[in-house]
């Protein structure tokens, strides 16, 4: 017998856990993405190539590393300490912080991309205004790299969603603090809870293509409003 009071805690934690990590991907990934349109280093794709890990490691493998780091023994184990706690995995917190790493990526690289698309002429005309280059980069840089932090906003958001590897290695699954949606189909799959797993793929089915296509539209919306 379904019971949506059964599936409704992991619909709501993956939600949780998707807006908390795609509000820190912004935070973080914006700087990381402004230093590497504009500096000139030559290390700087070395930079890039470590953001960029995430596509192409394994996830168990990033998730080994993460919870050994999030762990009683690692940094994350010396800042749970401080308040109180032993360690960061196994926990909301932890997964979060797991989530960023694992989707940086995908919101780093549209953001770039955009900061990179309109080149040193805007920035320079700003310069000889009088613009300081802090005022530059909010009234300048980031409104014409709007498409490429909405991209990057949607796909982190949407990536973070369906997570599963990563979240699995350093969260388990504990109901109400670590049961995300995947991990809830994988639990539904093991007990064959046929019914349960059919709603949740489902709609993580219909979730993805909408956002899929919803951001090609838009992308191209942008594109013709823009030309």
């Amino acid at each position: 017998m379904f019971d949506p009071t059964e599936v409704w805690p992991p619909i709501r934690l993956t939600l949780e856990l998707a807006a908390c990590s795609t509000a820190l991907l912004l935070l973080v990934g914006t700087p990381i993405a402004w230093w590497l349109a504009r500096s000139k280093a030559r290390w700087k794709e070395a930079i890039a190539a470590v953001a960029a890990l995430p596509l192409v490691l394994p996830p168990t493998v990033l998730g080994f590393y993460l919870l050994l780091a999030l762990g009683p023994e690692g940094p994350g184990g010396w800042l749970a300490s401080s308040y109180g706690s032993r360690s960061l995995a196994f926990s909301f917190q932890g997964i979060v912080m797991g989530s960023v790493i694992y989707s940086l990526p995908f919101v780093v690289q549209p953001i770039r991309n955009a900061f990179e698309s309109f080149g040193e002429r805007p920035l320079e005309a700003a310069a000889t205004l009088g613009a300081r280059p802090w005022d530059a980069f909010w009234t300048i840089a980031v409104p014409l790299a709007r498409p490429g932090f909405i991209t990057g906003a949607v796909l982190g958001f949407a990536h973070t969603i369906g997570e599963f590897g990563v979240v699995l290695m350093i969260g388990g699954n504990i109901p109400g603090e670590t049961k995300v949606l995947s991990i809830a189909v994988y639990e539904y799959v093991e007990t064959l809870q046929w019914g349960h797993a059919h709603l949740l793929s489902g709609g993580l089915l219909v979730f993805s293509f909408a956002v899929i296509f919803s951001t090609m539209v838009l992308q191209k919306r942008m594109q013709r409003a823009e030309a």
